[in-house]
């Protein structure tokens, strides 16, 4: 993993979630400045691995998107079959936990349960980083017809709060995790967050500072039958 990708992969992490250097540095039991600068300046040239271990946890993000060699989000190395290389395929990381589209789940988890893979092309012709991408489970019927239980989807952790929109955002409320519909208003600073199903409430004029976008929904897949 390219250490200046690393570091801006977690540069866009800290503004998208709203977090601080300083913070952070603390998290890991450094010197308040220590990842403004080993964002900003290189120094150190690459994060400790049990530095790099407690923030991949602390953001539900896997090693190698922040220069760790295992357990990337989505990495375009060539999936192997038969002993075989299959270039031009995109392993997506698969969390055994869910997107509450009912009354609410804890995300108890953060590491992958498995991968799914993808074609490269195919993720960049939806527009999507395939170095930011996971999927989830949805949890209840809340976006029925859109979304159903048991519908895995495809969740873009690169598009989140910096480039909020009207669409279907996977959000942390008050530690529960939940996929919902996210409608943009008049003013800039509110936001609604409604669900499909008219059985369930809607929440109108959302402070933005309470809701943690976690990425953007591109994707879903469902069992037939």
């Amino acid at each position: 993993m390219d250490n200046l990708y690393a570091r801006e992969f977690l540069d866009r992490l800290i503004h998208e979630r709203r977090e601080n250097y300083g913070a952070l540095s603390r998290l890991i039991g450094r010197n308040p400045a220590y990842i403004q600068q080993y964002i900003k300046r290189g120094s150190p040239r690459k994060l400790d691995e049990s530095d790099r271990r407690t923030l991949a946890r602390y953001f539900g993000v896997d090693e190698q998107s922040l220069g760790g060699l295992a357990d990337a989000p989505a990495s375009a190395s060539p999936v192997r079959k038969g002993g075989a290389a299959v270039r031009g395929m995109v392993l997506v990381p698969q969390y055994d936990l869910g997107a509450s589209a009912g009354g609410g789940s804890l995300d108890q988890s953060e590491r992958p349960a498995g991968r799914m893979a993808f074609e490269e092309k195919w993720l960049r012709d939806l527009g999507a980083n395939p170095s930011g991408l996971s999927m989830i489970r949805v949890d209840g019927d809340s976006m029925a017809p859109t979304l159903s239980h048991g519908d895995d989807i495809l969740v873009d952790r690169m598009d989140g709060a910096a480039r909020l929109r009207d669409g279907i955002y996977v959000l942390r409320l008050d530690d529960v995790l939940m996929v919902k519909r996210v409608a943009l208003g008049l003013s800039k600073d509110r936001f609604s967050v409604r669900s499909d199903n008219p059985n369930y409430p809607d929440w109108e004029d959302v402070d933005p500072a309470l809701v943690d976008v976690i990425g953007r929904v591109i994707w879903a897949g469902r069992k037939v039958g």
